[in-house]
């Protein structure tokens, strides 16, 4: 046991076994509904026969990826196919553009190599590097409310509304009261010191909900896997035709998106809990990269959609966990979500609403390191802060600061505190934004 704690460092983490044990636990339960919802996402487009053969491939793609980023990397960053990137791949490329599953498979397995790529070459590290610490710190705030976002509307306590984009929810429903009750009762475990508070909310709200009827029981606790035999190596085989002329732009949107995404994702967890030094980097950064890229490989050759760092290790983090060890055990879960998944099933979406919305709390801190009376820091800062969750996006609002911290810092004389690769970033996104969209 000591050659693991030594392995993971945990001592000069200051952290231990049943902490990293219980964040990893927190994030994923926290992430499992990924477990579901992806394959019921791609199944769409790749059919329903294939659903067991995609529930594996997802299982196993966020797997290997968090045991890389775990064991490779030691952080507690979990991996899983990325929503948004996973709807891309079936409404868009497959069911909209007609592309066949198994080369859509293959212009994912492409840009995960160009990931790889770039990753060795360290243009990703150094673009996380030139990122300016203000939109470290908003981006870091930013993801917090958007989490919390994300958290109330699971729970239905905001909903759509046609005419001012949202409103609240019906609060006389069994669900969101099991919520407002999680959250209640997370918040008075925390504040009385209560280890695992996060994660013994979301098994409470998921009990009392099958307890009182709001949600059914599980259908059975184990299962067996499906080996994905139509899909595995399917993406290999259609390679080649991913960089044909006609698919060529959907390997760089694939690319665009994860690039970015994933940066953001890792600039404010790191901002969050202090990994980043002095000048801002991030130690190791090009191990996590690696690891995040690899997934996307990984996983495309088992049979899903782009992998990416998930926005929900904030709550393992929020729980305690410092090292990669809880990435490790959120890593063998999944494996063990292959023979578990009637239970992970039964689990409500809503029940993950109160950690998400306490995870965005505890987010908001870097926000107070912001020099909000400077402008020229303040003015991209909010703009990434906010964009972040009204654009529904961690890519599109940190793009939002990344292009105008240079406009205004060099129209406004101060031009001498902006990197060079953030020029070239806000020059990118412009073009993104104006020929792309």
């Amino acid at each position: 046991m000591q050659a693991i704690a030594d392995f993971f460092q945990l001592d000069e983490r200051g952290t231990d076994f049943r902490t990293e044990i219980m964040g990893g636990a927190t994030t994923f339960v926290t992430m499992a509904y990924i477990v579901v919802v992806n394959p019921g996402i791609l199944s769409e487009a790749l059919g329903q026969d294939l659903f067991g053969e995609l529930l594996f491939a997802t299982c196993v793609s966020a797997a290997v990826g968090s045991l890389l980023m775990g064991i490779f990397a030691n952080y507690p960053f979990a991996l899983a196919p990325g929503m948004g990137l996973n709807a891309f791949f079936a409404y868009t490329v497959v069911l909209g553009m007609g592309v066949q599953w198994d080369l859509a498979l293959g212009v994912v397995l492409g840009s995960g190599l160009l990931f790889v790529l770039l990753t060795l070459l360290r243009v990703r590290e150094a673009i996380i590097t030139a990122v300016p610490n203000p939109l470290k710190r908003a981006a870091a705030a930013g993801i917090g409310l958007f989490i919390a976002f994300i958290g109330l509307k699971n729970a239905g306590l905001v909903v759509h509304n046609p005419v001012t984009l949202v409103s609240l929810g019906t609060l006389q429903t069994g669900s969101v009261g099991l919520v407002l009750l999680g959250l209640w009762g997370t918040g008075v475990l925390m504040v009385r010191g209560i280890r695992g508070a996060i994660l013994l909310g979301v098994v409470g709200v998921s009990v009392l909900a099958m307890v009182t009827g709001v949600s059914p029981p599980p259908t059975g606790i184990l299962s067996l896997p499906v080996w994905p035999e139509h899909l595995f190596g399917a993406g290999v085989k259609n390679l080649p035709g991913a960089f044909s002329v006609g698919l060529i732009e959907v390997v760089f949107a694939f690319l665009f998106v994860d690039v970015f995404d994933t940066m953001g994702t890792l600039v404010g967890l790191s901002e969050r809990v202090g990994f980043l030094d002095d000048r801002g980097r991030l130690p190791r950064a090009n191990r996590v990269l690696l690891a995040d890229s690899l997934g996307t490989v990984v996983g495309s050759i088992f049979g899903t959609s782009t992998v990416t760092t998930y926005i929900e290790s904030a709550s393992g983090i929020s729980a305690g966990a410092r090292s990669g060890l809880a990435s490790v055990v959120t890593g063998l879960l999944f494996v063990g979500a292959l023979f578990f998944t009637p239970l992970i099933q039964a689990v409500p979406t809503f029940a993950t609403a109160p950690a998400l919305i306490v995870v965005g709390v505890l987010m908001m801190a870097p926000a107070a390191r912001v020099d909000w009376e400077e402008m020229s820091d303040a003015l991209p800062a909010f703009l990434t802060l906010i964009g972040i969750p009204l654009t529904f996006s961690i890519a599109d609002g940190l793009a939002l600061g990344l292009v105008a911290f240079p406009i205004v810092k060099r129209l406004g004389g101060k031009g001498d505190e902006v990197h060079p690769l953030v020029d070239v970033l806000a020059c990118i996104f412009i073009a993104k934004y104006l020929f792309m969209n």
